[in-house]
């Protein structure tokens, strides 16, 4: 078939053409941020899942249906390693902007846009690498102790307020959550505790890996009770099948019944590997209908295009040790598996290989979903381990 007008999207947030099962989430948020926005109370939401599961094409369809409702969203994204004052600054700037221009809320904005001067300002002595081109002077006494819990808790409420003169909401989607260092996210965690306590038009919709609901209970001990934590994960079969079938049917296009069988069941309904074999699908069939050998060899060709690109960018971070630990990993059926067996595996101390597996939850690769286990961030990465790596050397017999 013609590959120009193939509907499927594999790529890094982008949003498919049938975004599937998700409607409860979408609803959910909606209902929260349109209380925000009337005053009234409601929790800041953070969607927790695997790689692959479409948190951030969520988070995007979120963030744009709010601004359609007249909210203000600010969207960043955290990075390993990077700061969180350097994140907001931009786009913060750019909202309150846009505020200052509205008569019934210029003058609180201005005021905020002075207290986002000070904050940056004060970001920039703690790092001394942030450069920020706009200076509408600065609000003295607000946003400027250096602190930043105390002056993130400044910034926002003063942009909360310049929202509630104009009837709007400042709503702060963040992702890749579990990125923020422990202060950070302890810092952003009691702002957001405080614009609620003021009933302040103030939220966040965020998007992290598993661990970030233990990062943020160990940050802030109220966190369960400021966040509602959704987690987002593989589609069910049904969804699965509407998120592969129905961008086809848009185009005249159909799946035989065990071709759409065999891509449910090698992709584990993860979106974002329905994307890829569904292109790969489109491309190998002639003609329509998809067969089930048209999805045989569709399979071969993206389990290729992952091995090169989204699973080998994540494999190429790692370092030996961390990569013979993952393998090991992959050497275990059990799902999650326990810290013990994988060090089995290596034939070594759990104690000896602790270092290496702090280092991958870090890196976003692993994590401990209770005490003792361990499981992948990334979907079917140990099939991939398992081709890319030979098998580990069995451990030696203990005596």
């Amino acid at each position: 078939m013609d590959p120009s007008k193939n509907p499927y999207a594999p790529g890094a947030g982008t949003p498919p053409p049938e975004l599937a099962g998700r409607d409860a989430v979408l609803d959910d948020a909606a209902v929260a941020l349109d209380r925000i926005r009337r005053g009234l109370s409601a929790k800041c939401i953070a969607m927790i899942g695997l790689r692959g599961v479409g948190k951030t094409v969520l988070l995007g369809r979120i963030a744009r249906d709010a601004g359609a409702r007249g909210i203000s969203a600010v969207q960043v994204e955290a990075k390993e390693g990077g700061a969180l004052a350097p994140l907001l600054a931009l786009p913060l700037r750019s909202c309150l902007l846009s505020m200052s221009r509205r008569a019934a809320a210029s003058d609180k904005a201005k005021r905020a846009l002075r207290a986002l001067g000070s904050f940056v300002r004060s970001a920039s002595i703690r790092h001394g690498d942030l450069e920020f081109g706009f200076d509408a002077g600065r609000e003295p006494g607000v946003a400027d102790s250096g602190d930043l819990e105390h002056d993130l808790g400044d910034l926002l409420r003063t942009a909360g307020e310049a929202a509630q003169a104009r009837d709007a909401a400042v709503v702060l989607f963040v992702d890749e959550l579990q990125y923020l260092a422990e202060p950070e996210l302890a810092a952003l965690i009691a702002a957001l505790h405080q614009a609620a306590q003021r009933q302040l038009p103030v939220s966040m919709v965020g998007a992290g890996l598993p661990q970030t609901v233990a990062n943020a209970g160990k940050a802030r001990t109220y966190a369960e009770r400021l966040f509602s934590f959704r987690e987002i994960g593989a589609l069910d079969a049904e969804a699965a099948a509407r998120a592969l079938e129905r961008p086809a049917e848009a185009l005249g296009v159909s799946y035989a019944p065990d071709a759409v069988d065999l891509v449910i069941r090698r992709t584990s309904g993860y979106p974002y590997f329905l994307q890829e074999w569904g292109k790969q699908c489109w491309d190998c069939a002639e003609s329509s209908p998809v067969t089930l050998a048209d999805a045989d060899e569709a399979t071969a060709r993206a389990e290729t295009e992952l091995d090169a690109s989204f699973f080998r960018v994540r494999f190429d971070r790692l370092t030996p040790s961390e990569k013979r630990y993952l393998r090991a990993m992959a050497e275990l059926e059990s799902d999650p598996r326990r810290s013990g067996d994988v060090a089995g595996v290596l034939g070594k101390p759990v104690t000896s290989v602790a270092p290496v597996r702090s280092k991958l939850i870090h890196k976003g690769m692993i994590y401990s979903p209770a005490h003792g286990d361990t499981a992948f961030t990334v979907p079917l990465f140990d099939e991939y381990l398992r081709r890319a790596m030979p098998a580990p050397a069995a451990a030696p017999r203990q005596q």
